[in-house]
Order: C-alpha cells, then structure tokens, then sequence
C-alpha cells in the first residue's frame, strides 16, 4: 500500500516553531501544555535525583534497582485503569484527580525523613521506604493521565492540526526537561548535606504539582469532553497483540533489548557522578573582567548536566528528523540505539573530570536524535484507523518486558560492581541495535 510522504520537519521543526504553535491553538491545549510543563518540571527537578535521595536515606544499590522497576511497572500498569476512569469521568475532572494524587505524592518524599522508620506488623519500614510510597502517588499524573492528554488534543484541535497540537505539548514537555534539572541544580547547592538540600527541591515541586492543578482545572472547558465510553478489557489487548504489523517485530525487539538496557542502569547515572566518580567543579570563571567563583557539589553538577543532554536533545531532534527524508527513518534510529547502547560504559569509562562528564552527557543527548523518526516508524506500518492501537500495544509489549530491568542492575551494581552492570548494559544494548540493523524494515515512504 502507497503512502504520501510527508516531510518530518514540516511538523516538528524545533522549539521555536513549537512556541509559535502553543499561542495559535485552541485554548483547552493551551491549558494542558502549561499543566504538562508545570508537572514535567515537578518530574524532572526530582525524579533523576531520588535514587540519590535513596541512598542518603539508608538505600542500597538493590533498593535503587528496585526503585527503578516499581517506576517500570508504574509505566506499564497505569496507562489502561487511567485511560478508564478518563472515559468514564472525563478528561478535566480525570486530570485534577490524577494531579491531586500525584501533588500529594511529591509531599510525602520531602516528609520521608521526619516520617523515619516505623514498625508494622513486627517490621521495620525504613525512611527511604516513604520515597517508593511517593513515587507510587506522584507518577499518577504522568501514567494515569496518558490517555486523559490525548484525549484533550484529540477533542479540542482539528484534524488538519492534530500533529501541531500534539507538536505544543511536546515542545513544553522537552523544555521543562532542560530547566528542571538545572533549577534543581541550584537549590541542591544552597546547602552542603543533600538530603537536606533536595527537601528544597521536592517543596517546589509540590508548588508545581499544585499550580498545574488548579490551572488545568480552571482553566480547561469540559464542554467537549466525552464521557461514558469504557475499556474493552483484556480481549482488546489480546486482539492488538494478534494484529500487529510484522514489519514492527524486528523494530520491537531491539528496542526493547536496547530500552532494557537503558533501564538497567538509569537510576544509577546520577550515583556515578555523586558517589563512584565523585565529580564536582571547584573553579574560577572570568566573565568580562570580572572573576568568578564556582563550587558545585557533585549532586549539583549532575544537574546541569541534564541540562546539557537535554540542550543537545533539543537541538539536534529537528535535523535528524529532517535528514531522515534523505536517508531513510531505520539509520536514524539505529544512531539513537547505538548512542543508548554505548552511553554506560562511556560514563564510568571517560575521565574523572568535570569537562569529561560534560562531553558524555552531550554525547548521551544524541540518542533524541532517533526519537521522532522512531515514532514514524512505530506508527507508519499501521493502517489508517489504527495508529492509537498499534502504538498503545507496541508501548505496553516493551514496557511489559524492560519491568525487571532495574532491578537486574541492581543486583550487578550491589554484588559485582557498578562496572560490571554498566558493561553488561552497554553488551545487551549491543545486540538490539545490531538486531535491528539485520532484520528492521524501513518504512515504505522513506525507502
């Protein structure tokens, strides 16, 4: 079957030209981008530094793990029973539950060390075991609400503008990406002892949490929305999974060996900087002039060097995509998997140096350059009225097998070495790039 090529670029050309789209929509998009901003902000500012937060509190390296699977299984499980209670209740009313939930869960990781170990039933619940309370509340926004976000595109933008509302979101989404972990960064550094430095960091985010609340729920005109339709349950999974276009399987499985990988080591990213290599800055900056004195903790690094990545990110998603026209979508994704695969063992390979950590954490921005193309490969295959269930089963198959990834690592990290999980990442995220290298298909309008 032939398809219209259409140019990537034309609908995702940047962050400037996503801002030029925001003000020109409809206004319940524009609610919604800025609630998303408000609660990826909240995301970003804490989620890459809790694993930290974990060890501060008395975690181990297996308690890390851990925590990175339940945030697996959050990512898996949620999605369906909150795309159920959004066709049931609507979207708005959906969303301010779902942003109650997940502000609340923000609260409880600042309170984890005043709530301190208590005894149930005969145990001891250690304080970190508070932050796995939280992040069960606090990711109900992100999880719960998938299908709710769409929902609210999809009701409120016309068809011909559907790529360019959901264009707005994403562009928000990515730039709450680069500030959060920067702003982070700068209250991590008001005081020397992290755990309580990042209390600061979890109170804005509440803020944050709060303000999307009640700006979505204000703001946003039910008018539109649609209620009373419901999940077909299981037999819908199952005829999804039956009916998915074979050209995806290759495209699947090394993803999912390659997303597993990611997530065997994802938590740990930010205890390499902070605790195995220890890297901060101590330096003077002379800026017209004038000198300056920079001391950041390793923890504060950390967050500006998500900054970097997600810079990098920003700037080279549109390019790539562009040049996807030209050579195709399958080696612009398999550039994004190679920069997956390779990533750990470039971080506890380079130097001990700021400069170094700096480099690595540009080159680990280049894995966004395969994002769009890989999403045109996902949902290209799929036939015209399909494009939602494909994507949906494709998502829950990957997301299903990477569950215990985390905790794998882990498991290496606490009874080997963090060496050895890092290599075995970069190993497993090996064979999914060059699997699909083999086996991919390109997609028809592009080859």
């Amino acid at each position: 079957m032939s398809r219209e090529r259409v140019p990537m670029g034309a609908d995702d050309s940047g962050a400037l030209d996503g801002l030029r789209r925001f003000f020109t929509l409809k206004r319940d998009v524009l609610v919604l981008s800025l609630a998303m901003f408000a609660f990826s902000l909240a995301f970003q500012m804490t989620s890459r530094f809790l694993p930290e937060y974990l060890v501060a509190l008395g975690g181990s390296g297996v308690v890390v793990g851990l925590f990175g699977t339940v945030g697996n299984v959050i990512s898996a499980v949620y999605p369906y029973p909150g795309g159920a209670v959004s066709d049931r209740i609507g979207s708005r009313y959906s969303l301010t539950l779902f942003g109650l939930v997940s502000t609340l869960g923000f609260a409880v990781w600042p309170a984890a060390p005043t709530l301190g170990a208590v005894s149930v039933a005969g145990a001891t619940v250690r304080p970190w075991a508070w932050v796995f309370v939280g992040l069960l509340l606090a990711q109900a926004w992100k999880s719960f609400g998938l299908g709710a976000t769409f929902a609210v595109v999809k009701q409120a933008t016309e068809p011909s503008r559907l790529a360019a509302g959901f264009a707005s979101t994403e562009t928000f989404r990515r730039t709450a990406f680069l500030i959060g972990p920067v702003l982070a960064a700068a209250l991590v550094g008001l005081r020397s002892e992290f755990a309580v430095s990042f209390r600061y960091v979890l109170a804005v985010g509440v803020a944050f949490g709060a303000v999307g609340t009640v700006v979505q729920h204000r703001l946003y005109d039910a008018g539109e929305d649609s209620v009373g339709a419901s999940f077909e349950g299981v037999a819908r999974i199952r005829r999804d999974l039956a009916e998915m276009p074979a050209a995806l399987r290759p495209l699947l499985v090394g993803d999912t060996l390659v997303r597993f990988a990611n997530g065997m080591v994802y938590v740990f990213f930010v205890l390499v900087v902070t605790r195995v290599r220890g890297v901060g800055l101590d330096a003077t900056v002379a800026v017209a002039g004038l000198s300056y004195a920079v001391d950041l903790s390793p923890a504060a690094l950390f967050g500006y060097l998500l900054g970097v990545e997600m810079a990098v990110a920003l700037l080279v998603m549109a390019p790539a995509a562009r040049a996807a026209e030209s050579v195709g979508l399958k080696p612009v994704v398999a550039l994004g998997f190679a920069v997956y695969a390779a990533f750990p063992v470039v971080l506890v390979g380079v130097p001990g140096t700021p400069l170094a950590m700096v480099l690595a954490f540009a080159f680990s921005g280049l894995r966004f350059a395969g994002l769009p193309a890989h999403k045109a490969l996902i949902v290209g295959p799929a036939e015209r009225d399909a494009g939602g269930r494909v994507t949906g089963t494709y998502y829950l198959l990957r997301n299903a097998v990477v569950i215990p990834s985390a905790a794998l690592g882990g498991y290496l990290w606490e009874s080997v070495s963090p060496e050895a999980a890092f290599a075995v990442a970069t190993a497993v995220g090996a064979v999914g790039t060059g699997y699909f290298l083999l086996f991919g298909r390109e997609f028809e309008a592009y080859a």
